[in-house]
């Protein structure tokens, strides 16, 4: 083994902070409504790890899924008051607050015409997703319909939808509708897929990204993140001005 070899075997990562990114806006910590957190007691350890990273405060997003995650209002609420009741018990100060994420479908887009009550965080942010291969039939329209109630509509990790890395040109024109992209941190570190990656990069770099999030689902989403260090793109992450500190 050469004196190189030595120095890149014995060379700490550095350790993950996240102090620059202050609100972590996406996250599924509420116990057991979700693919998340499934106990309090995984809940209350998620959000323990994720304020040893320095952030200040957490809006985590259940998701609200017509076919798999029937979550309402009540729901989520009812659930984060069991967090907080446990999160007190165990002296966690961090600060958490609660929203959703939507699936953009036939439900959703009947909700937002009846003008039921939707979650939302900050400026009247709301966070919406899609399904991971085809474009929506509806995208654009529902779009401007949340824009026409007064809602601000954020999209949830971008680059990892298909349709948008078949149409790139589809990211200007959902940003031209007033759209505002969040990426998912871990998309920098291949997580999800090396096109993933390229597309999140690619977003980084032209200064799309209004929002990042964790998406943090479990410890295995923040063991791989703690990788981030060693991508390419964290020192711009760092350096770069997001509205995560607006919320």
């Amino acid at each position: 083994m050469g004196l190189l070899d030595l120095f890149k075997s014995t060379k700490k990562a550095e350790p993950l902070c996240l102090k620059w990114m202050e609100v972590d806006m996406h996250s599924h910590l509420i116990p057991g409504i979700d693919d998340g957190s499934q106990s309090l007691k995984e809940s209350i350890a998620l959000i323990k790890r994720l304020e040893s990273y320095g952030l200040r405060k957490l809006i985590t997003t259940p998701h609200v899924m017509t076919e798999f995650y029937k979550n309402t209002p009540e729901i989520i609420s009812e659930g984060l008051t069991r967090l907080h009741e446990g999160l007190d018990k165990e002296g966690v100060k961090m600060d958490v607050e609660a929203a959703a994420e939507y699936y953009l479908d036939e439900v959703f887009v009947e909700k937002l015409e009846k003008d039921e009550p939707l979650l939302t965080f900050g400026d009247n942010y709301i966070l919406v997703e899609t399904g991971f291969m085809n474009k929506p039939r509806m995208l654009q329209e529902t779009f401007f319909a949340l824009e026409t109630k007064g809602y601000k509509p954020i999209l949830a990790h971008p680059e990892r939808y298909l349709y948008l890395h078949q149409d790139p040109d589809m990211l200007e024109s959902l940003i031209e509708k007033s759209v505002t992209f969040q990426v998912n941190l871990l998309s920098f570190t291949g997580y999800y897929s090396k096109p993933v990656k390229v597309l999140a990069e690619k977003l980084l770099e032209r200064r799309l990204v209004r929002f990042v999030g964790t998406d943090c689902h479990n410890n295995r989403y923040l063991d791989s993140l703690e990788s981030i260090t060693a991508s390419k793109s964290y020192q711009k992450l760092k350096e770069s001005k997001f509205m995560n500190s607006l919320l």
